[in-house]
């Protein structure tokens, strides 16, 4: 794994990328960045992120757009590039209804994986990092969408700040989310409760903001799994939870990402594999 390190002062000069041709082979920034030596705020260091992730975006490129806060920012700087006339041939696939109204708002040309089943390149979010760069990602409810589109990209850039990086996957005692269908939830809840009961894990259906159940823009539910240490074996779990039928997906994103975007308030850091 290599990682490159970037501090913050008034200017940061960075080299041109390399042909992003081959699957996780190390990617690079390519343009500098101008970055206010003030204190930076959380929404402060997305943006430092997300802009340096679209560093990686070439004209005619088709690209998977995320879902999420951070990903937000990216869409936006996508727009802005369009509409400058600094990138052209820009096809979108969104992760999300709320992606695709927002990128639709923006002018991006928009298609879908029925159109364009291979994608240059994915960009998104993250909800955790672990040093392996696997992650946890769908606290924003999207993971099927992201999963699918992230998997079809022949490269995926993750975005995140260095408050999600974690020493293992569900370190944070955040939502591991699962998406479960409607039918019989509860015996699907208790079964995923019960499959990780010797970590104490608690297991609890996701609730809109009006209290009623959380639907994703799949029309399932989501069962979010509390781990109170890092899950042991990863790869052994989401096998486990993806066995149980009326499991749709889980938020363990393994072995996908080829580059992590770490803006924390040294500087920015880009791990790759």
């Amino acid at each position: 794994m290599t990682s490159l390190h970037l501090h913050l002062s008034s200017h940061l000069q960075v080299s041109p990328p390399r042909s992003l041709s081959l699957r996780r082979r190390r990617l690079a920034p390519i343009r500098a960045l101008s970055v206010p030596s003030t204190a930076l705020t959380q929404d402060d260091l997305k943006k430092l992120a997300a802009i340096k992730a679209v560093e990686y975006v070439s004209s005619g490129m088709v690209l998977g757009l995320g879902t999420g806060s951070t990903a937000a920012f990216v869409v936006d700087e996508i727009g802005a590039l369009l509409k400058s006339g600094k990138l052209t041939g820009i096809v979108g696939v969104p992760t999300s209804k709320r992606t695709f109204e927002q990128a639709q708002s923006l002018g991006i040309p928009l298609s879908t994986l029925d159109e364009h089943p291979r994608l240059d390149l994915a960009i998104d979010g993250a909800d955790e990092v672990d040093p392996n760069l696997d992650l946890v990602k769908g606290r924003g409810g999207a993971l099927l969408r992201e999963k699918m589109v992230e998997a079809a990209s022949a490269k995926f850039v993750v975005v995140v700040d260095e408050t999600k990086l974690v020493t293992g996957l569900g370190g944070s005692g955040l939502a591991m989310p699962v998406e479960v269908v409607q039918f019989c939830w509860k015996y699907n809840l208790t079964r995923l409760q019960d499959l990780f009961k010797e970590e104490g894990v608690e297991a609890k259906l996701r609730l809109d903001t009006d209290g009623s159940p959380y639907v994703t823009d799949n029309s399932n539910y989501i069962v979010d799994l509390y781990f109170k240490t890092p899950i042991k074996d990863a790869g052994a779990a989401g096998k486990e939870i993806s066995a149980l039928e009326g499991v749709v997906d889980h938020g363990l994103f393994l072995d996908m990402a080829s580059a992590v975007i770490i803006a924390g308030k040294d500087g920015v850091s880009v791990k790759s594999k």
